[in-house]
């Protein structure tokens, strides 16, 4: 029987202890669970990030359409009235805000034509104008009586002049009254429910107040609204 040699035995040995190699089969196997489990991890990030983004949209698309619906509403409401009276044009700013509904009243007063020849009945120099209708002598007697007294009144006035209010009693069908200030007044909101400011035309307001009136206030010649435009800007 032949021997082996040493180094026959040497190398049949590392033969032995050699790994195996890998096949093609194997490697091409990883590979396709590899670019299958990438392709799964991608397509679930694509999925929620597009669902997030949606979903960001459709809540600022919702937010946007409240805006523009609570835009529109406000801008259905006119924001200024101008007063054409036989002296020249008065605008006054309304405001909504702080009086909703007297605005919405003088609103429906206008869009009715209520005012359209409405005579100024009282001229109190260096208080008030008031056009309308229906009387209410008792602020008149009071605002005048103050006026005679005008040194002893309170120092510390709430209300700036030009302001535009109504009577604080309730308004009968066809009796909404108008009075614009011509000088602060003291304690204006036990008097009048303030809902507009005149922003333009203060000078026709100062040149109603000079009309020359009888014993009662009421002027000598005829003064009054032409009519009253509405309007959302200007």
């Amino acid at each position: 029987m032949a021997r082996i040699k040493p180094q026959a035995l040497l190398q049949q040995s590392k033969k032995k202890k050699a790994p195996r190699n890998i096949s093609v089969p194997t490697i091409a196997l990883y590979s396709v669970v590899t670019v299958v489990m990438v392709f799964f991890l991608f397509a679930t990030y694509r999925h929620w990030s597009q669902r997030s983004i949606v979903q960001t949209e459709e809540g600022t698309s919702n937010f946007q359409v409240d805006d523009d619906f609570s835009d529109s509403k406000k801008s259905d409401v006119p924001r200024y009235a101008i007063f054409n009276t036989s002296k020249g044009l008065i605008t006054v700013e309304l405001y909504k805000e702080g009086s909703p509904e007297v605005v919405d009243e003088f609103i429906d007063a206008c869009q009715k034509g209520h005012f359209k020849g409405m005579q100024f009945q009282r001229v109190v120099k260096h208080f008030v104008i008031q056009g309308g209708n229906s009387e209410n002598q008792a602020v008149i007697e009071d605002w005048t009586s103050r006026e005679k007294h005008y040194n002893q009144l309170e120092k510390r006035l709430k209300h700036e002049a030009f302001m535009l209010g109504t009577s604080t009693t309730k308004h009968e069908k066809e009796a909404f009254d108008i009075f614009i200030t011509t000088a602060p007044i003291p304690d204006l909101n036990a008097k009048l429910n303030v809902f507009g400011r005149v922003i333009k035309g203060e000078d026709i307001v100062q040149e109603i107040e000079e009309v020359d009136t009888d014993e009662h206030y009421r002027p000598k010649s005829r003064i009054g609204i032409i009519e009253v435009t509405l309007k959302q800007s200007i």
